[in-house]
């Protein structure tokens, strides 16, 4: 299949059907070419990442809105606009082979429209830029009422443009090394004789990032297990947990399981219970499982419903990875900025609660729970955890005695693109916070 109509396909999906972006990119990949990839995943997730400031451009060089049953023309458009504006793609190229789409799209009266679009794009494409700046929606891509939530968390901290804008970038590729197999420095020399540019993490002594993102199999010991893809931010949790020898865990919400590999590269002697809600989530668990050659307990089961699965032995420690609104790592999945909706932040926030709830009696006295999202809205994180404070006298938040992330009244925020090795990287947007019982 042609890259672009690929493109236009897998957009198609995405904004028509819901579906997310790996699962509509991978719904095409036996008829992809493999050298193709790379530049259908760089415009998939581009557009839909820029999508609502496309749109906008687009709208101001279509002068009457198309049909309906034309949307996949539409999304042509925006594909050759973001190749224009954000690609290395000689504009001539961009252009020639965007309108090449209308034939394989069967839409042969399209031919001349696209062309004229893009062609209009590159005379007035200095007055459209300059215009974005007046209208919020395009200038920050992202809907209006993501908008209104990130600036109502952040307005007073003056943090909401920054967020917004990190949302908008390509993350860094950071690997975790298994440090009780080979050293990060000597990692790191082998990154460099495979001609890998690489630095170390400033935060977790287990992070490295990458200068640019490679195939993983082209990674040294990574079939072996030693190294796996994770973010800096997602690696404290382990660090935070700080797993003992002998140690009962609950890994809650374990899928797809990068955390609960980590808590065993820090201390293989503990009895790890991983527990999903979905078996098909935990095959994912149980295949990096198999990489690293270690061994947890998989169980799929609703958190919610402890009585279902639990065998009333308490655990000395409990990592509640919740389910959220995944505010802090879009810049990893900007599809969430189509896929969610206002609605689902009271029912995540209330998930959450229950589920706390819910797994509070099973930690032994004196066990440690760690609470962590990966987003960055406070009826989430903060105030979620002051809640729960509030109804278990039994509950005593812990300091996070760290050096990353914004102190909380109740526990730590880590905001997008914050701390990494340059102001070009930094982590994923991540809450914790962690809580003893008494």
């Amino acid at each position: 299949m042609n890259s672009r109509l690929a493109v236009v396909k897998i957009l198609f999906q995405v904004t028509q059907h819901g579906r997310n972006l790996p699962d509509a990119i991978a719904k095409y990949a036996d008829n992809i070419e493999e050298n193709d990839r790379p530049l259908i995943q760089a415009m998939s997730y581009g557009v839909i990442r820029l999508l609502p400031r496309l749109e906008y451009i687009a709208d101001q060089l279509i002068s009457k809105p198309l049909k309906t049953k034309d949307y996949d023309v539409v999304l042509l458009i925006l594909s050759g606009l973001y190749q224009l504006i954000e690609m290395r793609i000689p504009d001539h190229a961009a252009v020639s082979e965007t309108v090449k789409v209308t034939k394989a799209l069967k839409k042969h009266w399209a031919k001349n429209f696209v062309n004229a679009v893009l062609r209009n794009y590159q005379r007035q494409a200095e007055t459209l830029t300059k215009q974005i700046k007046n209208n919020e929606v395009a200038e920050f891509a992202h809907p209006q009422w993501w908008l209104n939530i990130i600036k109502k968390n952040w307005l007073e901290e003056k943090r909401w443009q920054q967020i917004l804008q990190a949302n908008n970038q390509n993350p860094p590729m950071t690997l975790r090394v298994n440090t009780s197999h080979i050293k990060r420095e000597d990692y790191l020399k082998l990154l460099e004789q495979n001609e890998i540019p690489a630095s170390a993490a400033k935060y977790s002594p287990d992070a490295i990032y990458l200068k640019k993102p490679v195939p993983v199999y082209s990674l040294p010991l990574f079939a072996e297990g030693k190294v796996s893809v994770q973010d800096e931010a997602a690696q404290l949790a382990a660090i935070l947990l700080d797993p003992q020898k002998g140690d009962r865990i609950l890994d809650a919400c374990a899928a797809p399981g990068g955390k609960t590999v980590h808590l065993l590269e820090k201390e293989n002697d503990i009895d790890l219970l991983a527990l999903d809600i979905e078996a098909s989530r935990l095959e994912r668990v149980q295949e990096n499982l198999d990489r690293t050659q270690l061994k947890a307990q998989l169980l799929a089961a609703n958190a919610f419903d402890p009585d279902s699965w639990w065998d009333k032995e308490p655990f000395d420690r409990i990592l509640l990875d919740a389910p959220c609104s995944a505010s802090g790592v879009i810049r990893r999945h900007p599809d969430i900025k189509l896929l969610r909706h206002p609605d689902d932040i009271a029912k995540l926030v209330q998930d959450q609660k229950q589920i706390l709830n819910a797994l509070w009696p099973l930690l032994k006295s004196g066990g440690m729970l760690l609470y962590a999202t990966c987003s960055v809205l406070a009826e989430e994180n903060t105030i979620q955890i002051q809640h729960f404070l509030q109804h278990h006298a039994d509950a005593k938040l812990q300091p996070i005695n760290s050096d990353w992330g914004q102190q909380q009244i109740a526990g730590k925020q880590i905001l997008p693109g914050e701390g990494g090795t340059n102001s070009e990287d930094g982590m994923d947007g991540f809450f914790y916070a962690l809580i003893q019982k008494h």
